[in-house]
């Protein structure tokens, strides 16, 4: 199995889980603040339908709420044991992270989501 054909390779390279060929958000650009919540309805490759039924992204939440946890406790780990920094600072550096990098984690927990239930299919093409 090549890099290609694995999930990671879907998830960080904005790509159909199914094909891992097509773009799942229409711009792969996560800071473009017009379309970076747009998502293709179906890949452009092979057709996956990317709009479920109503509500399936909320399990994105989950995804996104580990995404900042993680994040939240690096960051500690780094400022606060590594660099010695006081709690006020942390909080600070958090908190305008999270604002910046929000979408990313946004489209990050979408695509994890998705990749979670849908399988690869290597194709003949």
């Amino acid at each position: 199995m090549n890099f290609k054909e694995t999930k990671l390779y879907s998830i960080l390279n904005n790509k159909c889980p199914r094909c891992h060929k097509g773009n799942y958000f229409e711009t792969n650009n996560f800071y473009d603040l017009r379309k970076f919540s747009k998502m293709n309805l179906r890949c452009p490759v092979c057709n996956e339908d990317f709009v479920r039924e109503p509500g399936y992204y909320f399990g994105a939440t989950y995804v996104s709420y580990g995404l900042t946890v993680a994040f939240g406790i690096g960051l500690y780990l780094l400022l606060g044991v590594v660099l010695n920094f006081d709690t006020v600072p942390y909080l600070i550096a958090l908190t305008i992270l999270l604002v910046i990098l929000l979408p990313v984690f946004y489209r990050l927990a979408r695509i994890t989501w998705i990749n979670l239930f849908v399988a690869f299919k290597h194709s003949s093409k």
